[in-house]
């Protein structure tokens, strides 16, 4: 658990049945760069949370990766009164990079976690067997994970649910950050592609798209625009 702790990020993934304030926890896995923990929620219940995992998901400080967080959340939240915190939901950041992409548009579905790995990451079906093998054995037995022992397999199918988040989230974030990154572009060649006798004396102002920015907390807009002596001179 100390190892978990130390970590600025980690990965979170969950089975059971029907995971949700109604359903049933059977197993948590939690991924770092280095390791993954299998926490057995049917066998230990509480005492799992109570000795520090309770801490880690409710620690802002610790952000936790995890695919889908609803029914995660719903079922900490009523079943052990654990209040997930800081969570970067892989879900949620391809439907707004899908929104970035097409210029507001929303997709009409969800994407699984199949997908996302498929999409983002370029994963091979032939490595992403693993997640059709779990929809099959659900299917055939929707109490598989209440298994004991639990089959090698299906501890490598937990591990590998959240193996797999880590890395998805980085490519998330590039892709996330290549609008931002055009803007700044553009930025740097606002006075630097411009003639001296343009620049001298000229008054410095934000581009069209930052002429306004919000004030924090009170969602009021200021704009931004400096004398250029006064600017220079600020300290």
């Amino acid at each position: 658990m100390l190892h978990i702790k130390k970590q600025s990020v980690l990965s979170v993934a969950a089975e059971g049945a029907n995971v949700c304030r109604h359903g049933k926890l059977c197993w948590l896995q939690v991924a770092t760069n280095s390791r993954v923990y299998l926490f057995d929620i049917f066998l230990l219940g509480s005492r799992a949370f109570n000795n520090g995992l309770q801490m880690i998901l409710e620690d802002k400080r610790i952000l936790k990766v995890i695919h889908d967080c609803r029914w995660l959340s719903d079922c900490l939240s009523h079943q052990y009164g654990i209040m997930l915190n800081n969570v970067f939901d892989t879900q949620v950041a391809d439907v707004l990079q899908f929104s970035m992409e097409t210029g507001g548009f929303l997709p009409n579905c969800i994407s699984t976690l199949q997908e996302n790995l498929t999409r983002h990451l370029k994963v091979a079906p032939k490595y992403l067997f693993f997640l059709e093998e779990r929809q099959k054995l659900i299917r055939e037995n929707p109490e598989v994970w209440f298994t004991r022992p639990l089959p090698p397999s299906l501890l490598k199918i937990l591990a590998l649910e959240a193996t797999y988040l880590l890395p998805l989230r980085l490519v998330l974030m590039d892709e996330m950050m290549s609008d931002l990154t055009t803007l700044v572009d553009g930025y740097l060649n606002t006075y630097r592609e411009g003639s001296a006798d343009r620049l001298a004396g000229m008054e410095v102002c934000a581009p069209p798209f930052l002429q306004f920015l919000p004030l924090p907390h009170e969602g009021t807009m200021i704009p931004i625009h400096h004398n250029h002596s006064n600017f220079h001179g600020q300290t």
